[in-house]
């Protein structure tokens, strides 16, 4: 999922500009005033909107044979849309233990009930705020099991529990316990039929409705994940729960879906997977049937609305996809711009990563009043951002790569988000900026992102446990995408690349961690990252390399006066390899060093026919995992008095400016 960020990167930007133009005027600098940062591209190379054509009908398909998952769970689904914002529906699920110890109950996510009340723990966590949308007053939503029975026909009801493992709070409702009438030993397979009706909230988060528009995102009765022994470094065997946060996305098992979704006539439907059969009206209801395998989650929307573009496509590693856009009818002139993104994200991402498994990707683009529900990824199915009336910029290009890129770490790769959230969004943030950076000139200003970072936190920790949204949008997106970056520096693109393409193609549809990905940077590095990975992914750190001090000492040789000047730059922060360093005399000369930045400080020494004028450590940023500038730079010259004060007013400004910026 992407983050909206509530003021412009500009701000940061232009924040730091101006406190680089004051450290000249303090320090004297007489440096070029052209920044060495790297800028946004101009609003050029966007592929310009053409006007839309009568789309065919929407294709249908037949399952292949082919297998890429355990396909742990199995469900059968009819849900009928009723008065345009309740779900009625009926499930079949059929789960398969995959471990060996029997088991007495099973674990379900109903995450509905995380927007029932105020006391939710989602509610209490987020404050009723979502990436500046607001929970409506009146928005409540809620699910309610009206019938569970076994096979047998024995029902289920008196043996539910709601339990809260996160927080013990008794309000939330998110989660509940079945204790079962017969255990299930491991390997063997058991059958639940279930009744139910979710009351759909008004859209803020995810899930919702929005006028006519519905988006139906964790709608229905989820079975938790039980880990067998190994999966995700487990030593024992057992069932993964957790609440539904404010800050958590999702973690289920790969499976088969089939589903058959009613809704009134004169509605479109969006979904998981494909369909098997053209839609049927039948008493002034439309009913589809769909079908997804290998996917872990199943989505759906529906609009009256929605114009409908489909394009195939192929590429190498893309064997043949079909694009299905489902477009608010204000971005209709759009559809150009969508398919070029998608099919920009589809042909890279495969390249880079591996083959994309699947033969539809839709993509839903909501109504404004639905942007609660834009900028999200299901399986096969990603959603954009509300359209509006007014012309977009490239947040549509990167929004769409963005979710797209998802398809790779949250949809095949699937890791565990309650935990280790950046192993999805860091990932998917570092290749949208590849992306977007060759498709579309678009290259990020990552100083200025390192410098947001003002409370940097283990990349490991349960996303529930960052301080706020913005805590947790600073370290999983940004910090995550950096740490990436990081590794890409000292190892080069081409092993990056490598890095990348092989924890991809190992881990599809296993669920890895943190730890799995650094087994892959050292089998194909063949160096120990143990250091880089305990600072910066188990741990909170970052880089700041700071010039502690420059003497110059003049001497006479013979019958020249010479210059012994030494410069010692100190580590402040965590290791980090080549760290660049320039020094600069008086009289222009220039000499660069580059420092393995793992001792606490180091002096250089030099002789020369004039004095060092200055010093400064990553003059050209490109030390990417560093959030602190400020003492990046020193004068010779400058007394202390001056070193101080100008050190002081210059924090308070950067922590004001950084402190009011939000995702």
């Amino acid at each position: 999922m992407i983050p909206r960020r509530a003021k412009s990167w500009l701000t940061a930007f232009l924040a730091l500009c101006v406190l680089i133009a004051g450290a000249w005027i303090t320090l004297g600098y007489t440096r070029s005033t052209t920044s060495e940062l790297p800028v946004l591209a101009p609003e050029v190379g966007k592929p310009l909107g053409k006007p839309q054509t009568s789309a065919p009908p929407e294709s249908v398909q037949t399952p292949t044979a082919e297998v890429f998952s355990d396909r742990v769970v199995e469900y059968h689904i009819d849900v009928k849309l009723v008065d345009g914002n309740v779900l009625q529906g009926t499930q079949t699920l059929t789960w398969t233990h995959p471990g060996k110890k029997t088991v007495n109950e099973l674990y379900f996510h109903l995450y509905p009930n995380a927007f029932s009340s105020s006391d939710t723990t989602f509610m209490k966590e987020s404050g009723g705020k979502l990436r500046g949308d607001v929970m409506p007053t009146d928005g409540y939503g809620s699910m309610k099991i009206t019938e569970m029975k076994t096979e047998d026909g024995l029902s289920l009801l008196h043996r539910m529990q709601y339990v809260q493992p996160d927080d013990g709070n008794m309000k939330d409702k998110t989660l509940i316990k079945i204790r079962l009438p017969k255990p299930v030993k491991g390997g063997e397979s058991i059958t639940l039929h279930t009744r139910f009706e979710v009351q759909l909230p008004k859209i803020f988060a995810r899930m919702g409705n929005a006028d006519d528009f519905v988006m139906a995102g964790q709608w229905f009765p989820k079975i938790s994940v039980y880990e067998p022994t190994g999966r995700r470094g487990r030593t024992a065997e057992g069932w993964n729960l957790h609440q539904y946060h404010g800050n958590s996305e999702f973690y289920a098992d790969f499976g088969i879906y089939s589903v058959r979704i009613r809704v009134p006539e004169s509605y479109k439907v969006a979904a998981t997977g494909f369909p098997t059969q053209q839609a049927v009206v039948k008493n002034n209801e439309k009913i589809y049937q769909f079908y997804a395998d290998d996917v872990h989650d199943f989505a759906w929307a529906a609009s009256p609305h929605f114009v409908y573009a489909e394009e195939p496509f192929s590429a190498p590693n893309v064997p043949g996809v079909r694009i299905k856009l489902y477009l608010d009818p204000a971005h209709q002139d759009l559809k150009e711009r969508y398919f070029y993104a998608a099919k920009a994200a589809l042909a890279n991402y495969s390249k880079w990563f591996g083959t994309y498994p699947y033969s539809t990707l839709s993509i839903v683009v909501p109504p404004k009043t639905g942007n609660g529900a834009g900028g999200m990824e299901y399986p096969t199915l990603v959603t954009a951002f509300g359209a509006d009336e007014t012309t977009p910029g490239y947040d549509l290009e990167r929004t769409v790569v963005h979710e797209i890129g998802h398809q790779y770490f949250y949809g095949m790769l699937a890791s565990n988000e309650f935990e280790e959230a950046w192993l999805d969004e860091g990932f998917t943030s570092y290749a949208e900026d590849k992306l977007m950076e060759q498709e579309y000139g678009l290259v990020p200003n990552l100083p200025v992102q390192a410098g947001l970072i003002t409370s940097p936190a283990p990349l490991t920790q349960e996303a529930w446990k960052f301080d706020s949204q913005n805590h947790y949008a600073a370290n999983v997106y940004t910090r995550g995408k950096l740490v990436l970056l990081g590794i890409e520096q000292q190892v080069g693109s081409k092993t990056m690349e490598r890095i990348l393409s092989t924890y991809v193609k190992k881990y599809r549809f296993k669920h890895p961690t943190s730890a799995d990905f650094q087994k892959v940077v050292e089998q194909v590095t063949r160096t120990s990252w143990s250091t880089y990975f305990d600072q910066y992914v188990y741990g909170d750190g970052m880089a700041d390399f700071a010039v502690e001090k420059i003497s110059v000492t003049p001497i006479q040789k013979g019958d020249q006066e010479v210059y012994e000047s030494s410069v010692t730059i100190q580590k402040k922060g965590s290791n980090y390899m080549k760290v660049p360093v320039r020094i600069v005399f008086e009289d222009g000369h220039i000499v660069n060093k580059q420092w393995n930045g793992n001792e606490e400080r180091i002096t250089y020494k030099l002789t020369y026919t004039s004095p060092v004028s200055w010093a400064m450590t990553d003059p050209l940023y490109t030390v990417v995992l560093e959030n602190r500038h400020m003492d990046n730079f020193l004068k010779a010259n400058l007394d202390e008095s001056s070193k101080f004060r100008w050190s002081l007013s210059a924090t308070k400004l950067v922590e004001a400016i950084f402190g009011s910026l939000s995702w």
